[in-house]
């Protein structure tokens, strides 16, 4: 399949996708998220024991793309349920992707970016990788985030990082336990490559059945979670802050709130 956004290889058992708008730094269009959806339906039936997902230039992902952004403000109350499911069907796909992942974290992964960083089973981060759910500073609510991260961390934690949306280096990542480790730059596929290489000593069967396992027992929580969070991610595209979060971040200046 051709994609236009990314581009997926194999070698050895092990599938990659990178993510292909370094002009971007990478960031979620519309488009990403089809072809994202797309490949991994490929590679989770294809012979692939380990997906590593990676990023094209110096960022993994900068979050949404400032086009699409744009487009936001225009949309019904149909089409903003409409995009919110699409997100959360691409990072549900990978969070319940039936076959082991690996993020190599080679650069910044902001907002969105840092939903698909750290819903890989394993995350690899170089030194220069920043992390940030920056939502609340531009008028957005991280919901469909919220219900992996309290998964993740604790909810005091939690609570900062989605409160504040305040951006964090690798080194807290992994004081987190939010990333497995911070690899050099310039070693960071290799790295990658000799984790898959290790995961693809077990057994394939139970490796599959073991991601299954996990996944059955957080489906129904999340089924709940992020229902609730679609409904509270497509309301706040109607307030006035949402409005002028989108507008003053798109004119580079400071947003003046109105807490409606």
């Amino acid at each position: 399949m051709q994609y236009q956004t990314i581009q997926l290889g194999y070698d050895a058992g092990v599938a990659t996708i990178t993510l292909n708008r370094p002009e971007k730094r990478n960031a979620i269009s519309f488009e990403l998220i089809e072809d994202l959806l797309q490949a991994l339906d490929e590679v989770a039936k294809s012979d692939a024991v380990v997906l590593i997902v990676t990023g094209a230039g110096n960022a993994f992902c900068s979050g949404m793309d400032l086009d699409n952004l744009k487009g936001l403000l225009g949309q019904t109350p149909e089409q903003n349920l409409k995009d919110s499911q699409s997100m959360a069907q691409l990072f549900r796909a990978l969070y319940e992707f039936p076959k082991v992942t690996i993020a190599a974290v080679n650069g910044p992964a902001i907002a969105g970016g840092t939903g698909l960083a750290l819903l890989c089973d394993f995350t690899l981060a170089a030194p220069e990788a920043k992390f940030g759910y920056t939502e609340v500073r531009i008028g957005f609510v991280p919901a469909i985030v919220s219900t992996f991260i309290l998964r993740q961390l604790g909810e005091k934690q939690a609570r900062d990082l989605l409160l504040t949306g305040r951006i964090f280096d690798a080194a807290e990542a992994a004081r987190l336990g939010l990333i497995n480790e911070i690899v050099p730059a310039e070693n960071l596929m290799e790295r990658a490559h000799a984790l898959a290489l290790q995961l693809m000593q077990n057994s394939p069967s139970s490796l599959r059945a073991t991601k299954q396992l996990l996944t059955d027992h957080a489906r129904a929580e999340l089924d709940t979670q992020i229902d609730a969070a679609l409904r509270e991610n497509a309301a706040i595209r109607a307030t006035a802050d949402f409005r002028e979060g989108i507008t003053s971040f798109l004119e580079k200046r400071r947003p003046v709130w109105t807490g409606k």
